[in-house]
């Protein structure tokens, strides 16, 4: 016993810390583990008799970033002056930082506690010793912090030589020259390969997931035995896919440094978390460093897919998803800058696009908000127009895609059953290798190859229907493509077309549409900034409040109300059903919905008498009142010469008397008259005037 030791320390128990930093030194350094138990001897000799030991921290740093509970119980106890003395092999075992240090030493002080170590005995109430102990603990956390810089430099050296791999990721192996190279699994790069190919087609990660899981393909990963990393086959998940998307190892790149780690004091704890850096700030990027399995193009193309679909991130469109609103994440608001947000009322669900962030934010009131039919509508027909120029040649297009589609379908089968024959003939030869009377592991072996027999043989069936549904399909017509190409209004519009394709095609064609509402509040102002530079303008008329969702529409109730003065209700209907135009409930024109429109709107019925009094013609009449033919009209009113009213496209043309009447079309007409009255030269007399006085 020391001068240092007093009959109060030692009616107290004393208590032996034992710590380890990494589960890696508790697996391997079990001598610095005996070493810090037999600390209890030297307490023994010391002359304590109650003695515990505290290991509950074995694999836990002290560097104060994780939770020690066996560290926070020795110091509660200390606190409550319970303890008559803490030892440790060393003192740095308690802690390496000074945030739980130096409070272990205030308290150790004002409840008479003792530290203790293999060498010295400590009292923190001696200046002296205060002193050491001071120094001890800015030594230790001294110590670690130059040995994390050293290993850190190591490590940054050999990633700038692109030498550096942790863990490789599924689709890549290391040589024995150091180099990285393909997985030479055949099946392994035929997966790696399509999920880039189908994120690309169906426009998402979590698409081209749901895909490989419809249609039951599994993807690789890599799973750490204890012993070394081996290639396994699981079924996909979002973050599996994402992994690999976001990896610029599958472009050829080598890349170090694409996270880092975000250091937060939460509940009084320092709390470790690790974030992503952006593309482009990476600590090393060097492109071309192996053979990669796409081009970097497309692999910049995926990042700015993935990107937009991000739906929290600032600017991002988000994913295309099922909702109807077919400008979701397009619309901006030209009075504050920002996105539109989309809201679904009603049933059946109608679209609304509002502009309300400020009012989330700052209660600020709502900027602009509207129904979004009839937007979305003007908008599909601004689309139908650019598109339809380029549909036939992309008509060609998806006949060459459904036809690698669904060979890159059956190759993927193919190999998932080449894998499972091999994994069923190595699970034969276990077995066959096995002593039959050592049932204990004979009947695991034959359960297993039984396993493998019955996974291989339900591949194999899959695939036999899979090419029996191939060979029974007939191949897309080139013909039926191009009459869907040539009516690409009509597919757009129908309501089997998929509104994601709708959407994707929407965002590869428009970069924005800033969005208004006039000052009267009677019109929806757009702006369509198209990729590329172009701008279109457009002006859409806005529902007033009440105004039914199902009301005829402008421009067919004035076809209506021009054609009442020629045609009666019939005709009408069939000028209207031959123009492709609909009811608003999407049925075709009769008599009697005719009738219905002209007296809900009390446009007068057709009458022949009205007709004469007014002076409304249709383009044959016009041509008899003229004295010409009906072709000599219709040339005329195309050449902007005469006025003339054609409300649907495949009606008839309605002229009025008064425009016919006019000084400059009667002229025109007579002249067209005398010059038709003219009598005829024989061609003949053409050639040879001098024949003409003879008689």
């Amino acid at each position: 016993m020391t001068e240092k030791i007093t009959a109060s320390h030692l009616q107290r128990p004393a208590v032996v810390y034992v710590r380890q930093s990494t589960p890696h030194q508790v697996c391997n350094n079990e001598e610095s583990r005996r070493l810090q138990y037999a600390m209890k001897d030297r307490l023994h000799e010391l002359g304590w008799s109650q003695i515990e030991i505290i290991d509950d921290d074995l694999g836990r740093t002290a560097s104060g970033i994780t939770h020690r509970p066996g560290f926070e119980r020795m110091v509660t106890r200390v606190s409550l002056g319970e303890i008559g003395a803490v030892a440790a092999r060393e003192v740095s075992r308690f802690a390496r930082n000074n945030r739980e240090w130096y409070p272990l030493l205030e308290i150790c002080g004002i409840v008479n506690t003792l530290l203790i170590d293999h060498e010295t005995i400590f009292d923190p109430r001696n200046s002296n010793d205060r002193l050491l102990l001071g120094l001890k603990g800015n030594l230790s956390a001294y110590e670690l912090d130059q040995l994390r810089h050293r290993a850190l430099e190591a490590r940054r050296a050999k990633a700038r030589r692109g030498e550096l791999f942790m863990a490789l990721p599924p689709g890549f192996i290391k040589t024995d020259d150091g180099r990285v190279e393909k997985d030479p699994d055949r099946r392994v790069q035929h997966t790696i390969e399509l999920l880039f190919k189908k994120t690309l087609e169906l426009g998402s990660g979590r698409q081209a997931a749901l895909w490989f899981i419809e249609h039951g393909f599994d993807i690789p990963v890599q799973y750490h035995d204890g012993i070394r990393w081996q290639t396994v086959w699981r079924r996909p998940q979002c973050g599996m896919i994402l992994r690999i998307l976001r990896n610029p190892i599958y472009a050829g790149s080598y890349v170090y440094g694409r996270r880092h780690v975000v250091v937060q004091i939460e509940n009084g704890m320092l709390k470790k978390s690790t974030r992503r850096w952006p593309e482009g700030a990476y600590e090393v990027l060097i492109p071309g460093h192996h053979e990669g399995y796409v081009s970097q193009e497309i692999f910049e193309c995926v990042q700015h897919m993935l990107s937009n679909n991000a739906s929290r991130m600032e600017g991002s469109q988000g994913p295309s998803k099922l909702g109807i609103g077919l400008l979701t994440g397009l619309l901006r608001c030209a009075r504050c800058g920002r996105k539109l947000r989309v809201n679904y009322t009603g049933t059946p669900r109608l679209v609304r696009y509002t502009c309300d962030q400020a009012q989330m934010n700052s209660g600020t009131g709502t900027c602009i908000q509207f129904g979004g039919t009839a937007i979305d509508a003007s908008v599909s027909r601004e689309l139908v127009r650019v598109l339809t120029p380029a549909a036939i040649e992309a008509a060609a297009e998806v006949a060459q895609q459904q036809s690698r589609r669904e060979k890159t379908e059956l190759e993927s089968s193919r190999l998932e059953v080449e894998a499972a024959r091999f994994e069923a003939a190595r699970a034969q030869r276990q077995y066959d290798a096995v002593d039959p009377d050592n049932r204990l592991v004979a009947g695991e072996l034959e359960a297993r190859w039984n396993r493998a027999l019955e996974k291989f043989n339900g591949l194999q069936k899959r695939l036999e229907e899979e090419i029996a549904r191939s060979a029974a399909c007939e191949p897309i017509s080139s013909a039926l493509l191009q009459t869907l190409a040539e009516d690409f209004g009509r597919v757009w519009n129908s309501e089997a077309t998929d509104i994601r394709l709708k959407k994707r095609i929407a965002r590869t064609l428009i970069e924005e549409i800033i969005a208004d509402i006039s000052p009267e509040g009677s019109m929806i102002e757009l702006v369509i900034h198209w990729k590329g530079g172009v701008h279109t303008p457009l002006h859409v008329a806005r529902r007033r409040r009440g105004q039914s969702m199902v009301a005829t529409s402008a421009d067919t109730l004035d076809a209506i109300r021009v054609l009442a003065h020629v045609c009666t209700d019939e005709r009408i209907a069939q000028a209207l059903n031959r123009s492709g135009a609909k009811t608003a409930t999407e049925l075709v024109w009769t008599r009697s919905r005719v009738k219905d429109v002209r007296r809900h709107h009390e446009i007068p019925v057709f009458d022949p008498e009205r007709q004469r009094v007014e002076g409304w013609f249709k383009l044959g009449e016009a041509a008899m009142y003229l004295g010409v033919t009906s072709a000599t009209v219709r040339k005329q009113v195309e050449l902007g010469r005469v006025v003339a009213l054609h409300p649907v496209s495949r009606g008839p043309w309605v002229l009025r008397r008064d425009d016919l009447d006019r000084p400059q079309v009667h002229q025109i007409f007579q002249q067209i008259r005398t010059r038709n009255n003219k009598p005829e030269i024989a061609i003949s007399e053409k050639e040879n005037p001098l024949f003409s006085t003879l008689g």
